[in-house]
């Protein structure tokens, strides 16, 4: 799946591509995912549980319905623009695969198998919204421990938090459209 997205030229291909390879989970799979996504948010302590719960739905599961709602209304046919930054796209196509059979279940109390294939959705999502739609892999408002958030000004994207991951080789934020904010 990631050398398929690598191919992808405009945003329109990859969009579709993205399409297809959702189209293709299982409401067993999205369950797996939702339970997971639960599991980890519920770990966090109040009130920063609560403030950060729907944003991370949202950017798993809101963009999963834009995902396939764009498809389904034909508007990746028309999007024949490049991809914006080719180089920071490969980059993150070539890190999922390493991303997707990172970590160790066997500790994890869960009622279900937590696969390669339920990892690379968040990949995929994080795919569509960074390099489709050049929007923050977070959504505009997520919260961040210490009061952060990410913030859209004049059409640019803000985030204190975006090169303090420079040291998780995973994580999304590293190949983020959004611009680093001072610290203030």
């Amino acid at each position: 799946m990631a050398r398929r997205m690598a191919a992808a030229v405009t945003k329109g291909d990859l969009g579709l591509l993205l399409a297809e390879e959702v189209s293709r989970y299982s409401l067993m799979d999205l369950q797996i995912i939702g339970g997971r996504l639960h599991a980890e948010i519920i770990r966090l302590p109040d009130p920063y549980r609560k403030q950060v719960h729907p944003f991370i739905t949202e950017q798993l599961f809101g963009t999963h319905h834009q995902l396939l709602a764009m498809h389904r209304s034909g508007r990746f046919r028309s999007m024949t623009e490049p991809i914006t930054d080719r180089a920071t796209f490969v980059e993150f196509c070539n890190m999922i695969p390493d991303g997707c059979v990172r970590g160790d279940e066997s500790t994890e109390r869960l009622p279900f198998r937590y696969t390669p294939r339920h990892r690379v959705f968040y990949y995929l999502m994080s795919a569509f919204t960074i390099f489709v739609l050049d929007r923050p892999g977070h959504p505009v408002g997520t919260p961040f421990p210490g009061g952060f958030r990410v913030e859209e000004h004049n059409g640019s994207f803000y985030c204190l938090i975006r090169d303090r991951e420079k040291d998780v080789p995973f994580s999304i934020c590293n190949f983020c459209p959004a611009l680093q904010t001072e610290d203030g």
